[in-house]
């Protein structure tokens, strides 16, 4: 932590200090520390010339020229072919995104809104009403959430500036969440995908034991915070019901005000004023409450199947310092793709080509989906691709099988 030098194109940089004035934060910089960052470096930064004004000063020198441009387990020949594929893909355009499909997104978004608040307000608040008033707020919730996903990922406008300023609105505004702390955490998991103690999306507090190897550690130490062996039954009454409502919530708001990100406050307080100003007169204040956190519950299910069926099932281990394509590919699964598939996941069913082009608009995913495909065929990696059910099956299926891993470690070894 208090020495770090990373290389970029064979140049090597003393990140030291910088990481604590990264703007993605300084975790997801330093996971890169003591290694070769420029093939995360290049999928997340759309102007890298405008980068290098704040590289140059903390250059140190370049590679010696008996040095490989590749470490440790990284395979040159894959790294060429995949950098080859990048290039292509964006000679052709596919790094460029198509304003009507986001306006249209939007558009939908914001009218399940609408119709949500008047059906309720001209028609009444019975039950029926109110359940399905709950089901289009969590819809337009979720699929604000994937909206959200697209401006944070700097995928819609040319210039960040634009992407940055929608995206508070759409997650601040529209969500009553932070972009900052949306933003710290989720490059992370993007430049290191279940790696344990670097993607703080497998961070489970202890409640989950996940993948082949945490399992047998936590059997050999008698670790036993939960009983592990039942986490696929348990499994279904804490993550989808309470990660957002509760957990995301409660994290979300600490976040803002330890870390005085008053600006991510003003924009979740303009949520927050919006929705009690609609819904109070029709509720009341408990009503109201009561009404935010079951939209919150559903929304919960919803992102926590689709987030979980990609990477869950897939291999979740420490540090092995892969590259780019490889460790992207045995951390993250497909899903099949349809018109429904495609809406309902907000184009995540393409979790494969979203991790390898980050900054890739969403719409443009199918068109690279092939390619990608017969690159990893050359290079023997497995594309595993799924349908809907079954990598929601998988999810359950990969937890039992962890928990039967800490129990054999735990009993007998």
């Amino acid at each position: 932590k208090n020495d770090q030098w990373l290389v970029v194109d064979r140049k090597v940089y003393n990140i030291t200090q910088w990481a604590k004035r990264h703007p993605g934060g300084f975790r997801v910089i330093s996971h890169y520390g003591g290694e070769d960052a420029t093939e995360a470096f290049t999928a997340f930064h759309p102007d890298q010339k405008f980068v290098q004004k704040f590289l140059k000063p903390l250059l140190v020198g370049e590679l010696a020229a008996t040095e490989p441009s590749q470490d440790r387990n990284k395979n040159a020949t894959i790294r060429k072919d995949f950098d080859d594929l990048r290039v292509q893909a964006e000679k052709e355009g596919l790094f460029r995104a198509e304003p009507l499909f986001f306006c249209l997104h939007l558009g939908h978004i914001l009218l399940l809104e609408a119709l949500a608040w008047l059906m309720v307000s001209n028609w009444g608040t019975s039950w029926t009403l109110t359940l399905l008033c709950a089901v289009m707020l969590a819809t337009s919730q979720s699929q604000a959430g994937w909206l959200q996903h697209d401006f944070g990922h700097l995928s819609v406008f040319k210039k960040s500036k634009w992407n940055h300023l929608v995206h508070k609105f759409v997650i601040g505004h529209l969500k009553g969440a932070s972009a900052n702390w949306w933003n710290h955490r989720h490059f992370q998991h993007h430049a290191k995908p279940n790696t344990f103690r670097k993607d703080p999306d497998i961070y489970m507090l202890d409640i989950f034991v996940l993948g082949k190897t945490q399992p047998v550690e936590y059997g050999i130490k008698k670790i036993k915070y939960m009983p592990y062996n039942y986490q696929h039954h348990y499994f279904h009454l804490v993550a989808p019901p309470l990660l957002i409502p509760v957990f995301y919530n409660f994290n979300i708001m600490k976040t803002m005000v330890t870390r005085r990100d008053w600006v991510d406050l003003a924009w979740a307080t303009t949520y927050y004023l919006r929705y009690f100003y609609c819904y109070i007169p029709l509720f009341g204040l408990l009503g109201s409450l009561g009404l935010m956190f079951f939209v919150r519950f559903l929304e919960s299910h919803w992102f926590v199947w689709v987030t979980q069926m990609n990477h869950l099932p897939m291999e979740i281990e420490h540090e092995r310092h892969q590259d780019w394509l490889t460790m992207q590919l045995q951390s993250t699964c497909n899903i099949e793709q349809s018109f429904f598939n495609d809406w309902f996941s907000g184009h995540l069913n393409f979790q494969i080509e979203h991790h390898l082009f980050p900054r890739m608009p969403r719409h443009n995913y199918h068109l690279v989906a092939q390619r990608v495909r017969e690159l990893c065929e050359k290079h023997g990696i497995p594309y595993q691709m799924k349908t809907l059910w079954r990598g929601m099956v998988d999810v359950v299926r990969s937890l039992k099988s962890s928990g039967d891993l800490w129990l054999d470690a735990y009993l007998h070894k």
